[in-house]
């Protein structure tokens, strides 16, 4: 199964209301038309034409066997003394020119009213007894080239609606209620009526205007996640409680680890044990290896001793993981400060990332996570999680037309394959519901 099509099933099927509303509000006030919908002929696969085989060596000629000697030429006879030719005179030509010669074949008179001589019948390569009614059986009427492409039309009747204020406010209502914010609804929904105000529009057209312009949106930070040269490049992941980031890691990793980088994973999150346990389960499946601490240990401390272990180990990638915490509570927002702090008297320039990990499901609720932690953790990098919960899906175009942080990755759901790098067609064209 493509992403794409696990995005448009898990993500949108039966949570996301842009689909559905799109109908309602083309139908409301809108008019059926008939519109002929030309059919395209289904075009043949293209086969790989059989190779031919290579001719084979000709076989070396033989030797011409040598010539026999021409037999010698036989004299020509002597050619025969012409007759005389014997001129009659005057008297004797007046007798022959008034008797004519008798001729050596008889020639038998023809009798009046006689039958004429039936000739030897002719014969024709083609059959001419076969009835004219057949010709049109032997072969069909070449089509013209549109006629060969085209298959036919047939009418097709579609309901449109006349784009004008009070459509634009609904459609305006729906965005909002998608999670994507009335700055970017009022944008979304201006871009899609310039120029088409008052044009009759049927729900096809008005979604494919719409994911253009989302996709228009988040085109400037779909970028995956930078890797440098120098080594080992830290990794900080954060987020709140509960919002995919131990799960995130371990994919993260997993798919770095299958490209042929060496990761580490340290523990950071040292005060719940179920999340270095998950870690470790990850780090098994993954081949990587998983530095943990005591719990209660402090974390920072944690962050300082891996980055030295995978100096020495000669790591590519050092991931640390992070407690979850809530934005609006100062002590572990400190706390997270001060790994940062850890951290930079090891390597001035880390983090070199600092991905800020979002639940879909949240909503608008993300946009002030993402304020905060970009605040105190400088956050480089974003990936949306949870998309095949009740999420609607908006609050990603909402981030990303309000911030422009880099969206890395999104995930629909638990499995290695179900986190995939963000691609900005894909998801606009999930997010209105339309097929690829």
């Amino acid at each position: 199964m493509s992403f794409f099509k696990k995005l448009k099933d898990r993500m949108f099927k039966s949570s996301s209301k842009i689909d559905e509303g799109l109908d309602a509000i083309v139908q409301d006030g809108g008019e059926e038309e008939e519109i002929l919908e030309e059919k395209v002929a289904p075009v043949p696969p293209v086969v790989d034409p059989i190779p031919e085989p290579e001719p084979e060596p000709e076989p070396e000629p033989e030797p011409e066997p040598e010539p026999e000697p021409e037999p010698e030429p036989e004299p020509e006879p002597e050619p025969e003394p012409e007759p005389e030719i014997y001129e009659p005179d005057a008297d004797e030509r007046l007798v022959a020119t008034s008797e004519p010669e008798p001729r050596d074949d008889p020639v038998e008179p023809v009798a009046e009213n006689a039958p004429p001589v039936a000739s030897a019948p002719v014969q024709f390569d083609v059959d001419l007894t076969t009835p004219l009614m057949e010709e049109a059986t032997l072969e069909p009427e070449k089509k013209g080239l549109l006629g060969r492409f085209f298959g036919g039309a047939e009418a097709k009747t579609v309901v449109k609606r006349t784009l004008d204020d009070d459509m634009l406010e609904q459609l305006e209502e729906l965005l909002i209620t998608a999670d994507m914010g009335v700055d970017t609804a009022l944008r979304v929904t201006a871009n899609m009526a310039e120029g088409r105000l008052g044009r009759k529009l049927s729900v096809h057209e008005i979604k494919t205007l719409m994911a253009q312009e989302v996709s228009r949106i988040m085109d400037p930070v779909a970028r995956p996640m930078p890797l440098y040269a120098k080594t080992p490049q830290v990794v900080l992941v954060v987020g709140v409680n509960g919002s995919g980031k131990t799960t995130t890691i371990g994919k993260l990793a997993s798919q770095f680890r299958a490209a042929g980088k060496k990761v580490v994973i340290a523990a950071g999150d040292t005060f719940r044990a179920a999340a270095v346990e998950q870690l470790q389960v990850w780090g098994e499946r993954a081949g990587v290896p998983v530095l943990t601490a005591p719990e209660g240990s402090d974390p920072a401390s944690l962050a300082f001793d891996a980055m030295t272990q995978a100096q020495a180990d000669g790591a590519d990638l050092l991931m640390i993981d992070t407690a979850g915490r809530l934005q609006n509570r100062a002590d572990l927002m400190e706390e997270l400060a001060k790994i940062v702090r850890v951290i930079r008297k090891k390597d001035p320039d880390a983090p070199h990332n600092t991905l800020l990990v979002l639940d879909a499901t949240t909503g608008q609720n993300a946009v002030q996570q993402v304020k905060v932690f970009q605040e105190l953790a400088d956050v480089s990098g974003l990936v949306m999680t949870k998309l095949d919960g009740t999420a609607k899906g908006g609050v990603l175009v909402a981030l990303a037309d309000k911030f422009g942080l880099p969206i890395h990755a999104i995930g629909v759901g638990e499995q290695i394959d179900d986190l995939a790098p963000f691609d900005p067609d894909d998801f606009a064209a999930a997010l209105v519901g339309l097929d690829r």
